[in-house]
């Protein structure tokens, strides 16, 4: 078969008992997590198997949360196969892009999972410097969310953004509360199928988390960066990062920018890769791949034992 493209889920993916089927049959994701454990010197793997849910769901430990699951279950599938996955490229929703650096060797784990608890830190301190929240759109043109965004902005004199154009149909915008609420006001009224606001208490990759922006661009500078093995594609140009300096832009202009996930996936289909695998709970990337192409309606995800051995045996074909 083709060498797959690996994608890993961000943040709203978590779920409590996530990667704990997977650890409990394969040793190297159960390694993945005590190694987790030993760093940040707390049961983050306790956590993540048990919950409880909103502790689990906090800002600062959903990251290395998510991150960890994403990793122990590639790590599982890499045990059954006794090799490393032979990848054509990796991207990864907002947190999940460090998850797809590691998958190609340009981040190690330990300075990756300090990377992620600063981020979830920081973005956790952002949002009680600068209160903010995030919505979903569904069913609005892109263009026009554009346009309603500027519009709330004007109005109510603070900041609301696209921050992730997940799928035709589905939009995330996130900014300050008076003009997120302006802007979820102005589509319904433009006739959005669904207005949704988001239970997180920051607004992730908009203007209120140059408030932290400083701090966490003084961590990505010590971090060991290497040029990656395969290419992993960039979520905010949608192209692929090549090298050191543009992997430490990336890193540092995603908090405030927005995740261009459609456009992303269009660019890794137009290069001809036909495979996707997603790594990590919830499935929610398969379910948005199948919104931009239909042809991958079937595009498999590793979120427990069962689907470890599948997405081995597909890659021994």
């Amino acid at each position: 078969m083709t060498q797959p493209v690996l994608l890993f889920p961000g943040q709203g993916s978590q779920e409590v008992g996530m990667g704990a089927d997977i650890a409990a049959h394969s040793p190297a994701a159960a390694a993945i997590f005590q190694q987790a454990d030993d760093i940040l010197g707390f049961l983050l793997s306790q956590l993540c198997f048990e919950g409880p849910e909103d502790t689990l769901t906090d800002t600062i430990n959903v990251q290395p949360a998510l991150f960890v699951a994403g990793l122990a279950a590639l790590r599982a599938v890499e045990e059954q196969l006794e090799a490393p996955v032979k990848a054509a490229a990796a991207a990864g929703h907002s947190l999940g892009e460090y998850t797809a650096l590691v998958a190609a060797g340009a981040l190690n784990f330990e300075d990756a999972l300090r990377l992620v608890r600063e981020r979830g830190r920081l973005m956790k301190l952002a949002g009680e410097i600068a209160p903010g929240g995030m919505a979903a759109i569904i069913a609005l043109d892109t263009d026009k969310i554009a346009e309603i965004c500027q519009q709330a902005s004007a109005e109510s004199g603070g900041p609301v953004v696209i921050a992730n154009d997940n799928c035709p149909g589905q939009v995330v915008i996130s900014g300050d509360e008076g003009a997120l609420n302006r802007a979820m006001e102005l589509a319904t009224e433009a006739k959005a199928r669904k207005v949704v606001r988001l239970a997180v208490s920051i607004a992730a990759h908009s203007p209120l988390m140059g408030a932290v922006q400083e701090e966490f661009a003084a961590a990505i500078a010590q971090a060991d960066i290497r040029p990656p093995d395969f290419p992993v594609i960039a979520n905010i140009t949608a192209q692929p990062l090549t090298d050191v300096d543009a992997i430490r832009q990336e890193l540092v202009g995603q908090l405030q920018n927005s995740v261009q996930w459609t456009e992303s996936m269009q660019y890794l289909i137009d290069q001809g890769n036909e495979t996707f695998i997603e790594f990590g709970p919830g499935k929610v990337l398969a379910g948005l791949m199948k919104r931009i192409d239909r042809r991958f309606r079937r595009m498999p995800a590793v979120v427990t034992w069962e689907d470890v051995e599948k997405v081995a045996a597909l890659l021994n074909e």
